[in-house]
């Protein structure tokens, strides 16, 4: 039997600090399934997921927690891996002048809804005349059985009108 864990790390950015992580999963006999990493801030941080089986997987979470030692802060979570959702998921991009509460104007229309968040990258761009911060959104949201995409695009654009922000829904590839 295999267990998929879940481990979400921050850690000083240095060189290897992917590898150190890979060679665990690696040496533990983990098989490396999906991550997200970024550098933020002077850190490197990131989710990854893994499965490892049942026999190494104490093993294997020790071997990260011992990573404390090397300014890593780690959290490992058992997942319970079931099936895929199937609602449709819409993709969209918010831009607009840098403002304090964006992201909770936007994440509380769409909780509202009984829509989750799949994905949300930030950035701060400069808007291309002004030269002023631009904040830029780029999401995936999966819509609940029973809302339509017109009546989740209609709330969305409501709530940027309250934001000065504009929303354009991107088709997928």
């Amino acid at each position: 039997m295999t267990k998929e864990l879940i481990i979400a790390f921050i850690s000083r950015d240095r060189p290897g600090v992917v590898e150190q992580l890979a060679a665990i999963v690696s040496e533990n006999s983990g098989n490396w399934l999906e991550s997200r990493m970024a550098h933020l801030a002077e850190t490197f941080t990131g989710v990854i997921r893994i499965n490892v089986s049942e026999v190494n997987a104490n093993a294997l979470c020790d071997a990260l927690d011992a990573l404390k030692k090397d300014d890593f802060e780690i959290m490992v979570k058992n997942t319970d891996a079931s099936a895929p959702a199937t609602s449709p998921v819409i993709n969209f991009e918010i831009q607009g002048p840098d403002q304090k509460g964006i992201v909770h104007e936007l994440s509380r229309t769409i909780a509202s809804l009984g829509a989750s968040v799949e994905e949300m990258e930030t950035r701060l761009d400069s808007a291309p005349v002004s030269g002023e911060p631009l904040f830029v959104a780029d999401t995936k949201v999966r819509l609940p059985d029973g809302l339509s995409e017109d009546d989740f695009r209609d709330a969305l654009e409501n709530s940027a009108s309250s934001l000065f922000v504009d929303i354009a829904i991107v088709e997928d590839d």
